[in-house]
């Protein structure tokens, strides 16, 4: 051992001449480590012993300085892969592990250091009604129908919030710190798109293969699809923030093109209808109308609702259960879900029914987080019923408006709403308020990005999910720290 680590001491005097001692000794510490960990790896046939020095290194790196860890998290999210594990349990690596340890870290610093979070952070609307939101969820949680499923969610939210709204909150302040942002999503992002691409065309971009060529990196095409809208308004207005023709302009410009191909070859019909909303989203926010349009919505749903329910009229939009089939061809499934065939439009049909029936059945607290899947056979209308409706992936309700409500009561869904209305509201006034023009746009990005989610939603569960989830908490962290930095008042030159 010892002639091993003066080996590599001498190694590191051509390596590294003129480092101190003490440098040196680091790194010859470090490779030796990694060594001995390989070898014991082999010889007791456990993987996880090949990974010990990293892991301690990465420890070291974040109590040392958590930002670059941070940047590491960022560019694992469009890279991080599912994980099953025993006992119903899973993970998302490497983020899941980065996020939790991140927020041990920031906890710490906040324990010693009250400077960590921008001055007002902590006493803004957004984050008062955020903390609203995350608070309520223990009510459900004592009266849950499973409480060890919604401990678990409620673990998993703690950390998202922690790590993605306050740690975030802390570092992404100012423009550059967005382009930042934007750069550590946006490049491994562009990588696994590429590699879906070149995958799919191997299949001549078949819908029905589309599913064969996203693993490792997407459970699913919706996922595929819905992190690629999100980034979108950031490539779009990113790229003006270069000169015409410079390396960085043209980049994006063609990735925004590879994006929108991208999208339109992944087959969500979710994403491809969020994409084509977003200039009139953005005329909606130029013109102040953002209150108007969520009135209007709120008065919509409501009508409809009320209609659904009047008379069991609801019940005549029931399929024809030999008719309700999976689709091989695009162009099939648009058609059959404007006829009402489509098994999974129907099947979200089948679990939105039931969804509505089990609010009725716990209005204030709900059957506790995470509790949907295992609850919502028995409020299940059979008319609606479909081929899948034994429900074999195991998946949500598909409708995140509604999971609240079941899993937390309709509080829940209040508190949550009030937090959303207040995030466009004040995020269509600091829009208007800001003079500078790149600001301008990086409020834009942000609001369109964020109301991408929101309408994702409404036919999905993503809010709880690292590769959409976590943008949904940074782009609010985001705007409240331009809307801090907008109302400080200009310090005058002397």
């Amino acid at each position: 051992m010892k002639s091993i680590f003066t080996h590599l001491m001498r190694q590191l005097d051509d390596v590294l001449p003129g480092q101190s001692p003490e440098v040196k000794y680091g790194y010859a510490s470090l490779a030796a480590a990694t060594w001995l960990s390989f070898f014991a790896a082999v010889l007791v046939e456990a993987w996880w012993m090949a990974v010990l020095p990293a892991v301690v290194l990465l420890v070291y790196v974040t109590i040392l300085d958590y930002r670059k860890v941070f940047y590491l998290l960022l560019v694992c999210i469009p890279l991080s892969t599912e994980l099953e594990l025993p006992g119903g349990f899973g993970t998302d690596l490497p983020t899941e592990p980065l996020i939790v340890g991140l927020m041990l870290v920031f906890i710490l610093q906040l324990a010693f250091r009250r400077s960590v979070l921008p001055q007002g952070f902590m006493w803004h609307p957004i984050t008062l009604l955020l903390l609203l939101h995350w608070g309520w969820i223990i009510v459900p949680l004592l009266t849950s129908s499973d409480v060890f499923v919604s401990v678990k969610f409620f673990l998993a939210k703690t950390w998202y919030i922690i790590t993605f709204y306050f740690l975030a909150g802390s570092l992404l302040r100012t423009i550059q710190d967005v382009a930042h942002f934007f750069w550590a999503v946006c490049i491994p992002l562009m990588l696994t798109v590429v590699y879906v691409l070149v995958g799919h065309a191997g299949y001549g971009f078949s819908f029905e293969d589309v599913h064969r060529v996203l693993s490792p990196f997407y459970r699913n095409h919706v996922i595929y699809a819905c992190i690629m809208v999100v980034i979108v308004p950031f490539v779009w207005f990113v790229r003006q923030w270069y000169p015409t023709w410079s390396w960085q302009r043209v980049g994006l410009g063609l990735a925004l093109i590879v994006l929108v191909v991208a999208i339109q070859l992944s087959y969500t019909r979710a994403a491809m209808g969020t994409l084509i909303l977003l200039p009139l989203i953005y005329g909606v926010i130029r013109l102040r109308l953002v209150k108007s349009a969520l009135l209007m919505v709120v008065l919509v749903v409501t009508l409809g609702f009320w209609r659904l329910a009047l008379d069991n009229y609801y019940l005549d939009f029931a399929p024809d259960y030999d008719k309700t089939i999976t689709h091989t061809r695009f162009d099939n499934l648009l058609e059959a879900t404007a006829q009402g065939e489509d098994i999974s439009t129907m099947e979200r049909f089948y679990r939105w029914i039931a969804g509505f029936y089990m609010v009725g059945e716990r209005l204030l607290t709900g059957f506790g987080p995470g509790n949907f899947l295992e609850q919502y056979k028995p409020y299940a209308v059979n008319s609606f019923r479909t081929y899948v409706s034994h429900n074999p992936e195991r998946s949500g309700i598909h409708c995140y408006y509604l999971m609240v409500p079941v899993e937390q009561g309709l509080p829940g869904l209040l508190f949550f709403l009030f937090m959303v209305f207040a995030v466009l509201i004040y995020g269509e006034k600091l829009y208007h308020r800001l003079k500078c023009r790149r600001s301008q746009q990086a409020v834009m990005a942000l609001m369109l990005s964020f109301i991408s989610i929101l309408i994702l939603c409404i036919i999905n569960d993503l809010i709880e999910t690292d590769k959409i989830g976590s943008f949904f908490f940074m782009l609010m962290a985001m705007l409240v720290n331009f809307d801090l930095a907008s109302r400080r008042p200009v310090a005058k030159p002397d």
